[in-house]
């Protein structure tokens, strides 16, 4: 009897071992073990509500997996939705373009390669065997393609790691270079396709340029609402990246035009790219253009106080000169009009007060300074910047 319960304890144990351990520990402790190990750290990011990431669970529990994957790493998951999942990603500068996104580290927690695997056991072991090997794993893909190395699907992968790893520059390289080896023939295929769905973020590469000259074509292999959806997310990302906010104002109502052209309301776009349009003037140092687009915004729309303190303070703080200024006052004026509340009217005044000190009038600056003042401390908010702007105008 003794020994059958020995047999069954010993058989459950194993099948208990069998699959990826993963270590339930926080991420920091998964660390820990590997430099004290010695091992590289494999995480499956993932989510509860991932259907994809459910059907990877009987592969990722498969013996030879678990094998190969608990010899060779300390394993763990990571919940994507979780804020200490996000604190992880952000301090690594990683960005999760689908799940589930496998990921591998040295102990030092420096990232040495990527895959997005299909749902097979010997796929899920070749990516895990390619992260061991150092002349492969995604960390030697850059050096890779400044000496040279194009093929297609080499500058598929380049550019996903770019995505993952925040490296636009490189996105963007690598997909300029791969659309050029396609012909123009293959760019409505269903590869790229999905390459236009995944990788691209620049609206400049020539798929997307091909794209917009041929949405017809897009909406009818793919959907009307799909094709909008992508043509909407390249164009946006390109306006707000970083390299966005140093686009000419020439860009910038290039994409304007071609939000409208892939089908949005003129009016919606225009509050879209309204920022990004004004604050083009200003690095062109074109102040009398940034007040009209502006101008005609305010004219278009109602305005609340908040939204009229916000565009004066954006002129206040970023125009090149002050020819703005007898607008701004005028707004923050329509904004007095709206009744605002004491803390409000604070807010606002103190703005003129910024209003007329550009514009050379300081009494008329002392005096809404010293409104804005009083108005600060019968709602009992914080007076200092009103004490530090009365200070500088005495």
């Amino acid at each position: 009897m003794k020994k059958i319960l020995l047999l069954l304890f010993v058989a459950t144990s194993t099948l208990a071992q069998t699959g990826i351990q993963f270590k339930p520990a926080p991420v920091e402790k998964t660390f820990q073990e590997a430099r004290r190990s010695g091992k590289p750290v494999f995480i499956e990011i993932f989510s509860p509500t991932c259907h994809v990431c459910e059907s990877f669970k009987p592969t990722l529990a498969d013996a030879r997996v678990g094998k190969f994957y608990n010899d060779k790493f300390i394993n763990t998951q990571l919940d994507v939705n979780q804020p200490a999942t996000q604190a992880f990603l952000n301090s690594r500068r990683l960005f999760v373009p689908s799940l589930p996104l496998f990921l591998y580290f040295d102990p030092q927690q420096n990232l040495v390669h990527f895959a997005m695997s299909n749902n097979s056991t010997d796929e899920v072991i070749r990516h895990g065997t390619t992260a061991l090997d150092p002349k492969t794993r995604s960390q030697t893909m850059k050096s890779r393609y400044q000496q040279g190395e194009r093929s297609a699907n080499f500058l598929i992968d380049f550019a996903m790691y770019s995505r993952v790893t925040r490296d636009t520059v490189s996105n963007i390289a690598a997909m300029n270079d791969y659309a050029r080896q396609q012909s123009a023939a293959t760019y409505a295929n269903q590869t790229n396709w999905l390459a236009l769905q995944k990788l691209v973020l620049d609206s400049e590469n020539p798929m997307f340029q091909y794209m917009l000259a041929h949405m017809d074509t897009y909406r009818k292999a793919y959907g009307a609402k799909e094709a909008q959806m992508v043509a909407e997310n390249i164009l946006m990302s390109s306006l707000y990246s970083g390299r966005g906010a140093q686009f000419p104002i020439s860009r910038i109502l290039q994409i304007r035009e071609d939000l409208v052209k892939v089908g949005f309301d003129p009016k919606i776009v225009a509050n879209r790219t309204l920022l990004p349009e004004v604050n083009a003037y200003f690095r062109a140092h074109q102040t009398a253009k940034a007040v009209e687009r502006m101008e005609n915004q305010v004219n278009s729309n109602q305005l609340t106080v908040l939204e009229y303190q916000y565009i004066s303070r954006l002129f206040n703080r970023s125009s090149p000169d002050a020819s703005d200024v007898p607008t701004v006052i005028k707004w923050l004026n329509k904004g007095l009009a709206l009744k605002p509340s004491p803390q409000e009217q604070a807010d606002l005044y103190y703005e003129l007060a910024e209003a007329y000190r550009r514009g050379g009038k300081i009494t008329d600056a002392q005096k809404a300074a010293q409104k804005s003042m009083e108005l600060a401390q019968a709602s009992h908010i914080d007076t200092r910047k009103n004490a530090e702007q009365i200070g500088k105008l005495k």
